[in-house]
């Protein structure tokens, strides 16, 4: 795919599938900026790095004031309230949907009156909208709630297209934190997995791409799971 002349925002994330779709994107031909609350931590040759803090609105405001005219706008922040219900905070609750929902909804706010011709959004849902599982109740809702949201600002958006991609178990350096448990994670998740492994930035960047360049699709959920949201009913 060629993005010679495309301007894209992308939105959250500081390392893994954020990195791959910022990287591919540019090395496609896209003029790229990268926002986040951390600036610093966004640094890629020839990428533009920008301040975003997708829980205050006025930098969102402020990040499409300096964009200015843009073709596509990628949202994957997340800041997961994990944990049993009875033990959740409410400030914490917030940042969740704030990360996934009010967010990405505030960006659409902004960014509207800034598409050109051909535009469009990409939202990230997660596989645990398909697949709760106990003291994970907040992501799991986030997430579904993002798929909706995706079909809702399709229609109201229209002809700006928006659409969501809903990665399962990616390799993207959030597991790390498993330690030498990660291994033995990854090898029961591709093992229960259709697909028989698990995902990969590459992956689901081609996947965002691809729904960012196809003017066909909109109102979507891409699931790039590997299955992951049918594992186990193997029949």
């Amino acid at each position: 795919m060629s993005f010679e002349g495309k301007r894209l925002v992308v939105v959250g994330g500081s390392s893994g599938i954020a990195r791959r779709i910022v990287t591919d994107a540019h090395a496609a031909g896209a003029e790229v900026t990268w926002a986040g609350r951390n600036p610093a931590a966004l640094a890629e040759p020839g990428v533009r790095a920008a301040f975003a803090d997708l829980g205050e609105e006025r930098s969102l405001k402020a990040l499409a004031e300096e964009a200015g005219e843009v073709d596509f706008l990628v949202s994957l922040a997340a800041a997961p309230a994990n944990g049993p219900v009875v033990t959740l905070e409410r400030d914490a609750v917030t940042r969740a949907f704030d990360a996934k929902v009010v967010g990405p909804l505030l960006l659409a706010k902004h960014f509207a009156p800034r598409f050109r011709e051909g535009g469009a959004m990409v939202l990230f849902s997660g596989v645990a909208a398909w697949r709760p599982v106990p003291e994970r109740t907040v992501m799991a809702t986030t997430n579904g709630a993002v798929a909706f949201l995706a079909e809702a600002l399709a229609v109201e958006l229209a002809p700006i297209r928006v659409n969501a991609i809903s990665p399962g178990i990616v390799d993207s350096g959030a597991w790390d934190r498993l330690g030498e448990a990660k291994a033995e994670f990854f090898r029961r998740s591709a093992e229960a997995n259709p697909a028989r492994r698990v995902g990969r930035p590459a992956d689901v960047s081609a996947a965002t791409l691809q729904l960012l360049a196809n003017p066909f699709v909109t109102g979507s959920v891409l699931h790039v799971d590997g299955g992951g949201r049918l594992a186990g009913n193997r029949g």
